[in-house]
């Protein structure tokens, strides 16, 4: 977490080009560093060796003796256009929320317990405040995810940003059990897909958010009445971090659960398409849950299609867990303790082999089974 340095100064006479003259400025990133120093600390447990600011982070794996058979699962992403938002509003300690419910959500699909997390922010200029508050949100997501940030880089870009620009990707590594691994391979005809209810936008599809207000002119700071909050709050919304809670439930459910889908880009019917083996099919209904307001806004603002907006946003369903019909209750109602609202989405039957619309069979190159989306969906 450390500014980038690629070479010495060139110099200290009049008219010598330096690393500062040339828009790196090192000291700040080392001020930077001190100031998420602490938030960084508070995610590292006694597995965690050393400190910030060392060449690699360390930690300490002996747990992972007791597997019979331990799996390592990573996973690699960023939050997109979405710090647009963030940029534009000058808050940048939500943000980290997003970068880590992209990355280690994804983990815990397969039934995998996230261990470390590093990230990664390219800037046009290191402001040691904005970037320390990028930090502090990537740490306060990491505590929530029980997962410990154990490295990072902050590189100094100018001339390839502007000056207030910057993005931010991360990377996790989990574990799981060869024996528990969650995934296609569990799941049978006679399940039920269970929805998972998103916190909002979450990190996704922003690319055609931000063009609808552009065609719209709705500018960020505009309130609105059915969102109770301007929009710009609306938009920065922070992704919802499911890790440990769906850990948790699968630990209680046992095998009850079979299957897990993050429900990021290519939206509902995509991401689930990819946990169901071939030769089967789920139907969701449509209509068995109604749509968050802000996504019928942009809905209505941008007179974007619904199968459009279907294949973009998550449309209020941020997980679905597939399990045995008989688990299903019980999954509801221990998502319900944990503060995770959930309901009955549809069901797995065999694949007829069907196509048209509303069918999507395999997604992102996985050859899996098919999904059929039937129904209108409700709105407020």
């Amino acid at each position: 977490m450390t500014g980038d340095q690629d070479g010495g100064a060139a110099g200290t006479a009049s008219g010598a080009v330096t690393y500062a003259s040339a828009g790196v400025d090192t000291a700040a990133g080392d001020r930077a560093v001190e100031l998420m120093k602490a938030a960084v600390a508070r995610t590292h447990g006694p597995e965690v060796l050393g400190g910030v600011g060392g060449f690699a982070g360390m930690f300490d794996a002996t747990a992972l003796k007791a597997y019979d058979r331990p799996l390592l699962a990573t996973s690699t992403d960023g939050v997109g256009t979405k710090v647009a938002i963030a940029q534009a509003l000058d808050v940048h300690d939500t943000i980290g929320f997003d970068l880590v419910g992209m990355v280690v959500d994804d983990i815990v699909v397969c039934g995998a317990a996230p261990l470390v997390m590093t990230d990664y922010i390219a800037c046009g200029r290191v402001v040691p405040e904005r970037i320390a508050g990028i930090v502090r949100g990537i740490a306060a997501a990491c505590q929530v995810a029980g997962v410990a940030l154990v490295g990072g880089e902050t590189a100094e870009h100018p001339g390839l940003l502007g000056p207030d620009e910057y993005d931010v990707a991360g990377a996790a590594v989990g574990v799981v059990e060869a024996a528990d691994l969650l995934g296609p391979q569990r799941v049978q005809v006679g399940d039920v897909l269970l929805a998972i209810e998103s916190s909002g936008l979450h990190s996704n599809g922003y690319s055609l958010v931000r063009r609808v207000l552009e065609v719209a002119g709705w500018g960020l700071e505009r309130h609105v009445d059915e969102l109770g909050r301007t929009l710009g709050e609306e938009l920065l919304e922070p992704t919802r971090v499911y890790a440990a809670d769906l850990l948790a439930v699968v630990r209680e459910a046992g095998a009850g659960i079979h299957a897990l889908s993050h429900i990021t880009g290519g939206g509902l019917a995509a991401n689930v398409a990819r946990v169901l083996p071939a030769g089967t099919a789920a139907t969701v209904h449509r209509g068995s849950w109604t749509v968050a307001p802000v996504f019928d806004l942009v809905r209505r603002l941008g007179q974007v299609p619904w199968d459009d907006l279907e294949n973009t946003l998550n449309l209020g369903v941020g997980m679905v867990a597939v399990t045995a019909a008989d688990a299903a209750d019980d999954v509801v109602a221990h998502l319900g303790r944990l503060g995770l609202a959930a309901w009955p989405l549809g069901t797995v039957t065999p694949d007829d082999g069907a196509t048209g619309p509303g069918i999507v069979r395999g997604a992102k190159g996985v050859h899996g089974g098919a999904v059929r989306m039937t129904g209108t969906y409700r709105t407020r």
